[in-house]
């Protein structure tokens, strides 16, 4: 446990996590070091460990932070609203998920993330996923009354093994392109927004 008050160890570890977030928007996952993630913070690269035993910790935890901010989301459409039509509930998650394209794009690196980092880590992360599942359980039970609790559970295991896929639709390189066509794979362009909102209504139905 690295010494220093409460607040000192929450300001360091959002330091290293506001330096990874930086990286990622430039980089590649599997391109960034703690030496690269060391550089942008303002102490050593050694004292990371005292918060973060790897890279994968450092992501994993950020994408944590990334579910958090998203089940605020939608919480703030529960509140907010007394009815939704379910047009309307799939808008609203689309728009929740169109804010969370880092999330999105983490995903895509989840099993070397789990696989390397400690167990309470990994817990901390599952808790928040756990948070968003129940979150959109509590959306479905206000705006849908009428909707079965095995049809709720059904959406919920649906949607959430396709988020898993988003990004690497909606997110395609000039070499992946080229490809396509030489493979001749038709590629059509859609937004995150454009993908959960079909997806979202078509569970809906």
């Amino acid at each position: 446990m690295p010494k220093g008050s409460i607040e000192l160890v929450n300001t360091r570890k959002e330091e290293i996590l506001n330096s990874a977030e930086k990286l990622y928007q430039t980089k590649c996952f599997k391109d960034i070091t703690l030496n690269d993630i060391a550089e942008l913070t303002t102490f050593k690269r050694t004292s990371i460990y005292n918060y973060f035993e790897t890279k994968e910790e450092i992501f994993l935890t950020l994408n944590k932070r990334q579910y958090v901010a998203w089940v605020s989301d939608l919480e703030n459409i529960i509140q907010d609203n007394d009815v939704l039509s379910k047009d309307e509930i799939a808008k609203n998650i689309a728009h929740s998920l169109e804010k969370r394209e880092d999330m999105l794009r983490l995903m895509m690196n989840h099993f070397d993330m789990e696989a390397n980092c400690r167990l309470e880590v990994l817990a901390e992360f599952k808790t928040a996923f756990g948070n968003s599942m129940r979150t959109i359980n509590k959306l479905l039970l206000k705006f849908c009354p009428d909707m079965k609790d095995s049809d709720r559970t059904k959406f919920i295991y649906t949607l959430f093994p396709f988020i898993y896929g988003i990004y690497p639709y909606t997110t395609v390189s000039d070499k992946q392109k080229e490809a396509m066509e030489r493979a001749y794979v038709g590629f059509i362009h859609h937004s995150i927004y454009e993908i959960t909102y079909n997806c979202v209504k078509l569970l809906l139905k």
